[in-house]
């Protein structure tokens, strides 16, 4: 007997459609025609035990017993689930042959893998599990996904990671929330002071952003432009920016903005009714590719710009949209390329969007599916590809608006793959005036190509209305200066954070790295948390009374600041959890091993634990207040029981 266990039921029920019939559907499993069986997991099973599962003291919470490392590690069955456990522990001794249908994801490949392991089944047994992707739950894309089983062993780096990341949250989350708890006790803070490996570092970003607001100084800058002409007594043709030279440097900020009024005005003076030679003149043909499909992460990005939309609510409509509609492959997925195998469907996808009544339906008229843009690439596939459309027609599917509004996005950035390039000449002229460097430069369409499909904005066309256009030029040709204009500016506070920034923050958080050795290993694409739990991390800050909003902009609250100004700096910033995530992504490209992450992770929160014995949390107020769920009010919480694991 062949048993398929699936993440989930509706992926259950999806590979089952695919099999022989008939079929006898059970609660917990599907018995097929030919005798083998489809059962499921629901989400995890299985937990991390708690530390009073290892020993009995641990729960009560003592300084003395910290930190704790479990010398074997063990899982527990989550109560709510564990009747399924025990009908797919029955079906996995039954077996002849096991069929791994885990999510396409580093955690959906833990999750069956450790449910298998958990039944302790033979070495022989275990070497001949295969592994099913499926990220399209329509029938012809799982009967596809059948013909094409992978030894499960290929997959062992991805599990390994899952592991990894799973453990050292429970030992970050658990040892520190409990060390800085007790600390806060001590100066009369009555509530749990919860850490974790992301959620903290996130936190910290959000409090140093609001600090930087707060404690911002405008200043004025000075820029000099200068109106220029073909000709003396000609109308003004275009103007140039000055570019201030090495010697005004000592005047400049970081930034190189002029800070000195006087300097400023003496540049506008030296240049009025002066001639301007062409020192060097330019002109490239320039051609941008269309912007590759997306990933969960840069939908939430996306979907928070255009639509106001929050990181979790994008993720509930993405598995609406894969899980119920069928519309679209797996949502959790941090990759933004296709397999070439998958351009045989391409032209089906196209066709069904072009003869749909969705406003899709144009622009789909007008792919070219013959083009192939540098989105199909094998070599940056791994268990999963960017999402995209299925070929499943979105006819007679009644979708609510946010359903709408992200299956649409996921359709345009999927049909701009089939448009040409966007083309442009970009011309960049420097000029010298009365020994000063002045610069210009202009943009001219030459082909629209993909960009047809992202129509601009009311702002963004009047702003390419007023963008200046350079007659034609050679180098060494005299111009005029009809004179200088000084134009006084000043500088802008940082923004808060919103939906859309604080993703892009996570997901390229090597730019807040302070530490400038980890910050040249980190990669943009490292970032804190996985696309798959981002979302989630962000809500919890929420639920959890540490961040709020403000229309758009996101803040962290009182209590949230307090944490942070209590916590030593090594905890708040990204930098270390930043380049864990980059060894967890490593171990999932079997460029790192789960030793080389877990021994000096477990010596970091051995330190941190004697830290935090030593950390003053004076600035905690007297009373801490957790909310309601769902309430904007608050109530009392007391530290008395262990947190749960944190992100």
């Amino acid at each position: 007997m062949k048993l398929y266990i699936a993440e989930k039921p509706s992926l259950g029920r999806a590979i089952a459609a695919a099999l022989p019939k008939p079929h006898r559907n059970c609660k917990t499993h599907i018995e097929l025609g030919n005798g083998d069986v489809v059962s499921w997991c629901i989400g995890h099973i299985l937990a991390q035990a708690d530390p009073e599962d290892y020993d009995a003291t641990l729960k009560k919470w003592r300084m003395e017993s910290l930190p704790i490392v479990p010398e074997q590690w063990q899982l527990k069955p989550i109560s709510r689930t564990r009747s399924q456990l025990t009908v797919l522990r029955k079906l996995v001794k039954q077996a002849d042959e096991i069929i791994h249908a885990g999510d396409p994801d580093r955690e959906g490949q833990l999750l069956v893998d450790e449910v298998i392991d958990y039944f302790n089944i033979s070495k022989k047994k275990k070497s001949t599990i295969k592994r099913l992707l499926i990220s399209d739950l329509n029938l012809p894309a799982v009967q596809r996904a059948l013909k094409s089983l992978k030894p499960n062993s290929d997959f062992m780096p991805l599990s390994i990671s899952a592991l990894a990341r799973s453990r050292a949250d429970w030992l970050y989350g658990i040892n520190l929330t409990r060390a800085y708890t007790l600390q806060g006790q001590k100066t009369g803070y009555n509530s749990v002071l919860s850490v974790g490996r992301v959620q903290t570092p996130l936190l910290g970003l959000v409090v140093r952003r609001e600090q930087e607001i707060a404690k911002f100084n405008s200043k004025a800058f000075y820029q000099v432009q200068a109106h220029l002409s073909l000709q003396v007594n000609e109308a003004v043709s275009f103007t140039a920016k000055w570019q201030p030279s090495d010697n005004c440097q000592p005047y400049c900020d970081e930034e190189g903005r002029v800070l000195v009024r006087a300097l400023a005005e003496n540049v506008v003076k030296r240049i009025d009714n002066q001639p301007a030679t062409v020192s060097k003149l330019e002109s490239n043909e320039k051609q941008q590719a269309a912007p590759l499909p997306f990933n969960l992460s840069q939908l939430q990005i996306s979907a928070a710009k255009q639509f106001s939309m929050n990181a979790k609510l994008v993720l509930d409509v993405c598995q609406t949209l894969y899980e119920r509609h069928k519309l679209i492959t797996y949502p959790r997925s941090d990759c933004r390329y296709l397999p070439k195998e998958q351009l045989k469907q391409a032209r089906g996808i196209v066709n069904t969007l072009a003869k749909s009544s969705l406003p899709c339906n144009k622009p789909a008229q007008g792919a070219n599916t013959s083009l192939v843009s540098k989105a199909w690439n094998d070599k940056k596939i791994t268990a999963h590809h960017a999402i995209i459309p299925t070929e499943k027609s979105p006819e007679n599917i009644s979708l609510n608006t946010f359903e709408k509004n992200i299956y649409l996005m996921i359709v345009r950035q999927y049909l701009v793959q089939f448009y040409p390039a966007y083309i442009y000449q970009q011309t960049k002229i420097s000029l010298l005036i009365a020994g000063g460097n002045f610069v210009s430069q202009a943009k001219i369409e030459k082909q629209q190509g993909w960009q047809v499909l992202f129509p601009k904005s009311k702002k963004t066309q009047a702003a390419d209305e007023q963008e200046q256009t350079l007659p034609p030029l050679t180098k060494g040709q005299i111009l005029h200066c009809q004179q200088g204009e000084l134009l006084e500016k000043h500088t802008s506070p940082p923004q808060s954070f919103t939906d859309a920034t604080l993703l892009a923050a996570m997901t390229g958080i090597s730019r807040y790295v302070s530490d400038p050795a980890i910050k040249k290993v980190l990669k943009d694409t490292d970032g804190l948390g996985t696309d798959a739990t981002r979302a989630g991390i962000i809500d919890l800050l929420f639920k959890r009374g540490f961040l709020q909003r403000h229309g758009k902009a996101i803040t962290a609250t009182e209590v949230g600041i307090a944490l942070i100004n209590a916590l030593p700096e090594m905890a708040t910033l990204p930098d270390m959890t930043a380049q864990w995530e980059a060894t967890l992504t490593a171990i999932s490209e079997k460029n790192a091993s789960y030793l080389s992450f877990m021994q000096p992770l477990t010596k970091t929160v051995t330190e941190m634990v004697y830290s935090a014995s030593q950390q003053s949390f004076a600035g905690l107020p007297k009373v801490a207040f957790k909310p309601k769920r769902g309430k904007g009010n608050f109530k009392k919480k007391t530290a008395k029981k262990p947190a749960k694991k944190s992100g």
